[in-house]
């Protein structure tokens, strides 16, 4: 299964979450067998060798592929979540989003110094949700943060609100 492959299988859905959006659905890629291998594998053979020792998921599509992820590269998997969902004392960072204004958590402690990061989300966009995430971890201190999507869009600035020492990668621009 090549690229343009995996890319066909992203639905589409216009106006969504709001009028003027644009919304790439990842959940048919995720429901095809031989796609979601193909994600999998590409994912793992991209971070395999950089010694990820947790993977952060972003809710809630980030709990999707992360664990999964997570499994493949012999590291844990730590969510992300809104306000009120995390049993655990956390530690949270709010951020403007393209259509609103969020906040995430994360359970205090659940990274460490010694930890090497990898964040993985579905879509980089304006990468405000992200970025937060970002900002989040780096409150833990860990020794590496890798940020990763499975698609970026071309023709937006989502990379540009990652500093130069993060580094960050997509499966598809589209």
């Amino acid at each position: 299964m090549s690229k343009e492959t995996l890319a066909k299988t992203i639905r589409e859905i216009p106006d969504f979450p709001i009028p003027g959006i644009l919304f790439y659905d990842v959940t048919a890629l995720f429901k095809n067998p031989a796609a979601l291998q193909e994600l999998s594998d590409t994912l793992y053979e991209m971070y395999k060798d950089k010694g990820i020792t947790k993977v952060v998921g972003i809710e809630s599509r980030g709990f999707i592929m992360r664990p999964i992820l997570a499994t493949h590269l012999g590291a844990g998997f730590v969510p992300v979540r809104k306000p009120g969902k995390l049993p655990a004392e956390t530690i949270e960072e709010s951020y403007d989003k393209e259509y609103g204004k969020d906040t995430v958590q994360i359970h205090k402690g659940a990274i460490d110094e010694n930890d090497v990061i990898l964040l993985h989300d579905d879509l980089l966009a304006t990468g405000g949700t992200m970025e937060a995430t970002c900002r989040l971890v780096e409150k833990m201190h860990p020794k590496k943060i890798y940020v990763s999507f499975i698609i970026k869009l071309k023709g937006l600035k989502g990379r540009e609100v990652f500093g130069k020492d993060i580094d960050v990668e997509a499966v598809l621009s589209l």
